[in-house]
């Protein structure tokens, strides 16, 4: 199944050809690379919802093909498969980048499908919005579909400016009928709205600033277009079943993103402003620490502090679970020849008893084989809890990857 309409396929071609025009120099290096993967998912309660499982396994392939010109410019492929057992939206077909960078002095072109990626802090990306999620791969939201786009940079000595034209949309993938971690109605994109009639050929726009003062790094971004996160209205389906439907909203992002190192400590924040989504304007921000105690009981071993604050003005009515919560973590890495790692996570919500576990181990196999493991867990969430309807869906997911 493709991802793209045929229009945007003639896009893609003539983007093809117009990069080969572009680049005029003759090739320099090439290199193709990247991994393919299999994973179970084991859900130790009960389905609550008809037609889910209590665990599924997958397959999943993503190689990239790198092509660098004398010049230094560049041409990017990276395509993407999963095929899963159980949810039939998880089995999907993306374009992750497909793009061509073009170097001239202080100034840099790219073009075609590429993933960028805007943010500091370790649980919520909140300024992260130019590429879309793709929710189904993953709920932590980590992993974005590709975005069709053009960018410009312009690099000078005090600071760089990136500007973006994104004249299509991608929308969010949802869980379906047959995957956990999801709500009790589902998500039926067949009747997606948008507030713009241009619906995916609308175009976006986003701006950004970025430098750096000494330990100091900061972003200051604009995004003016379609909202990645669309508001899910209760409707009902030609069935007479009740479903969600969601509703793409214009809307305005200012944002703002920091960090400062101090020795040992690595201070970060984001905030936003947003006008346009769902009633009413809103801030949101996310902020806190990491402190790294390197080689800790007189070993090679390296532990990190983690803690951090997020916070949404709109309170219970937020599309988010973290509307005003503290996570706290610990990251330790044994510096072995295995690169092994171990990320444990716990988030508290200030309002209700309601919390969030997560832990994540990794660990190289020989030179090219990546053993990852996780556990998700809901506990006590009460009933008005964004996260409510998956409650009964932790989670223990364990995948083997080859990388090559």
């Amino acid at each position: 199944m493709s991802v793209f309409t045929l229009p945007f396929k003639n896009v893609l071609l003539g983007s093809i050809i117009f990069g080969f025009l572009f680049t005029t120099s003759v090739p320099h290096a090439h290199e193709f690379s990247g991994f393919v993967g299999a994973d179970t998912r084991l859900f130790p309660n009960s389905a609550l919802y008809s037609g889910q499982e209590d665990h599924s396994s997958s397959f999943v392939i993503q190689p990239e093909y790198y092509h660098e010109f004398e010049s230094g410019s560049s041409f990017t492929f990276v395509p993407f498969y999963r095929l899963d057992s159980a949810d039939k939206q998880r089995t999907h077909f993306d374009i992750r980048e497909f793009s061509f960078l073009w170097l001239q002095n202080n100034f840099e072109l790219r073009f075609g499908v590429r993933k960028v990626f805007w943010g500091t802090t370790e649980v919520l990306h909140l300024v992260d919005i130019i590429n879309q999620t793709d929710l189904v791969e993953n709920v932590d939201t980590e992993d974005k579909l590709g975005q069709p786009m053009l960018n410009i940079s312009f690099s000078r000595n005090w600071g760089v400016w990136d500007l973006y034209w994104l004249p299509y949309f991608r929308e969010k993938t949802f869980i379906g009928t047959g995957g956990r971690l999801r709500s009790s109605a589902i998500i039926e994109t067949s009747l997606t709205q948008y507030e713009n009639s241009a619906k995916k050929w609308h175009s976006d726009w986003a701006f950004r600033y970025s430098h750096s003062f000494g330990d100091w790094d900061i972003g200051l971004s604009q995004f003016i277009g379609t909202s990645r996160d669309p508001s899910l209205i209760d409707e009902k389906n030609s069935e007479g079943t009740i479903v969600k439907i969601p509703r793409y909203e214009q809307i305005k992002q200012t944002s703002l993103e920091l960090s400062f190192v101090a020795g040992q400590w690595l201070w970060k924040g984001e905030s936003l402003y947003r006008s346009g989504q769902g009633n009413g304007d809103y801030f949101a921000w996310t902020g806190g620490f990491e402190y790294t105690l390197a080689r800790i009981w007189n070993s090679q071993m390296d532990l990190g502090l983690i803690g951090e604050w997020m916070f949404d003005t709109r309170g219970d009515n937020a599309n988010t679970p973290f509307e005003n919560d503290l996570a706290g973590g610990l990251r330790l890495s044994l510096n072995d020849a295995a690169s092994t790692e171990a990320l444990f996570s716990w988030t508290q919500d200030i309002n209700s008893q309601a919390r969030y576990l997560f832990l994540e181990t990794r660990r190289r196999l020989g030179e090219r084989l990546l053993l990852t493991t996780e556990f998700r867990a809901f506990i006590n969430q009460p009933s008005e809890d964004f996260l409510f309807e998956q409650r009964a869906d932790e989670i223990i997911n364990i995948e083997l990857a080859y990388y090559f």
